[in-house]
């Protein structure tokens, strides 16, 4: 059976679901805005990630990498221990396999694009 076709998608970011992202990152938000399971996308997945005023991610690591755009707020992003100030326009790449997390630094939420692969194109760990 051949594959389906993904469809076209237009729509304004509140119209997806903001969710927890989870236990590990108080005060962070994610919609999920492309995505493979949803819309098909098949190589990249587009999600937009909201950190509250005193809200940061896990220090963490995987084996694809970040890309980021910042689109409000004032935030810090560590990269394999080195603190980067960050604000609307800002550009972030993170490597894969790479420690980092993101801090709210202001008192408005900092919110910024996050393209990753989609599941099937994630390297597998070990």
């Amino acid at each position: 059976m051949a594959p389906t076709k993904p469809m076209a998608k237009v729509c304004h970011y509140t119209d997806i679901p903001s969710h927890p992202f989870g236990d590990e990152a108080p005060g962070v938000f994610i919609r999920w805005l492309i995505d493979k399971e949803k819309d098909g996308a098949p190589f990249y997945a587009l999600r937009l990630i909201e950190v509250m005023p005193g809200g940061h991610t896990p220090r963490h690591t995987h084996p694809f990498e970040h890309e980021n755009f910042v689109l409000e707020g004032k935030g810090r992003v560590m990269i394999d221990g080195e603190w980067h100030s960050v604000e609307p326009g800002s550009v972030v790449f993170v490597p894969p396999d790479v420690e980092h997390t993101y801090v709210n630094e202001g008192t408005e939420p900092f919110k910024f694009l996050c393209g990753i692969p989609v599941p099937d194109l994630i390297p597998k760990e070990g």
